[in-house]
């Protein structure tokens, strides 16, 4: 597992800043990263020092960091050898999902103006996430977020997670706007039937609501990933939402499938929720004929490919992000590794009854 919050000793600052780390300085805000001894690393912005355990400057150069005094650690905001870098906007959610990997808190630390900073130094065209939490609690400053990175770094792209339920018509002017366009929209969609979908996202009345953005991304033109995880709640009506989707969202592409992820609610409710698709794959490929007939693409997200029917396999990328991802003894020489999610770090041997070496 990747840390993505190391301890740092840190000098000469009193509050946290951002800065991109480089062997030498060619941008305002780059910081000088050397080696002072075996075991030591050294991060040099103006009169600020911060000193790190580590003997290997390549695991950290080009990272985009936030170096905070107060906490004495560096967060690794966007690391540059990764495709995965997301930033969590919020901990509040007005959604209690009961798979929910990461529970929400009421309180909220405002970190936009950091968040907008590291954005204008990423790589060039790099994809950056948004997650929460609920994102749009803080719409307006989201939206201006995006809109400003955008006019400044016109390379990159945007993913944003977000249960769907607080778009108005009064959006579709961002939706459709030069920076709205770079967004794709990750909205959880799952299962057809109301009641069942407010009973997972422990909310009445979501589905109406979300039903209502979705139309709104719709008729902007907007990038929509539908998400659905899949667990023992909805398995058996995979096929039911797949021909909702087909009839009721086609303007949404793709639709991601997503294996459960042991942590937050899930941990605890593991047993009563976790869907083995290892020895029972057949609804699952129901639905995602369903769809594929009616001409929307699917993907299967978290899925191991040794659980994944050979005729289904290159519907499931490596999706785990490279920070939280491992894999199993069982995995060691087998062909599929290389394009393999793997496994959650985090992952319960009470999972998959049926993993086998490709």
């Amino acid at each position: 597992m990747i840390s993505l919050i190391v301890p740092a000793d840190i000098r000469g600052a009193e509050k946290p800043f951002v800065v991109r780390l480089t062997a030498e300085a060619s941008h305002v805000n780059d910081a000088v990263l050397r080696q002072t001894d075996p075991d030591t690393l050294l991060v040099t912005y103006g009169r600020t020092r911060a000193r790190l355990n580590g003997s290997d400057t390549s695991q950290y150069a080009g990272d985009v960091v936030l170096l905070d005094p107060e906490r004495a650690i560096m967060h690794r905001l966007i690391r540059a050898k990764s495709r995965h870098n997301t930033f969590v906007v919020t901990e509040r959610c007005d959604q209690l999902c009961v798979m929910c990997s990461q529970p929400p808190k009421k309180t909220h630390f405002d970190n936009f103006e950091h968040f907008e900073k590291a954005s204008q130094l990423a790589p060039t065209n790099a994809v950056l996430g948004f997650s929460g939490g609920e994102p749009t609690l803080y719409k307006d400053q989201l939206f201006g977020l995006l809109e400003r990175v955008h006019d400044a770094r016109p390379d990159l792209r945007f993913h944003v997670l977000t249960n769907g339920q607080h778009f108005t018509d009064a959006d579709i002017q961002f939706f459709s706007s030069p920076a709205g366009r770079k967004v794709q929209w990750g909205v959880p969609l799952y299962a057809a039937d109301r009641a069942l979908h407010d009973s997972i996202v422990g909310k009445i009345g979501a589905f109406e609501r979300l039903q209502t953005g979705l139309a709104i991304l719709g008729r902007s033109g907007a990038q929509i990933e539908l998400r659905t995880v899949l667990t023992r709640m909805n398995s058996e009506v995979l096929t039911e939402l797949a021909h909702f989707i087909a009839r009721f969202v086609p303007f949404a592409a793709p639709w991601a499938i997503m294996q459960l992820e042991r942590i937050g609610f899930a941990k605890n409710r593991w047993n009563e929720l976790f869907f083995d698709n290892s020895v029972a794959f057949d609804r699952l490929a129901e639905a995602i004929d369903i769809a594929r007939v009616s001409d929307i693409p699917v993907l299967l997200y978290n899925f191991p490919l040794c659980t994944v029917p050979p005729a289904y396999r290159a519907l499931a990328p490596a999706t785990i992000s490279d920070w939280k991802n491992k894999f199993l003894p069982e995995c060691d020489g087998c062909k599929l590794r290389t394009s393999c999610s793997g496994f959650f770090e985090w992952h319960s041997d009470q999972a998959y009854l049926r993993l086998e070496r490709q």
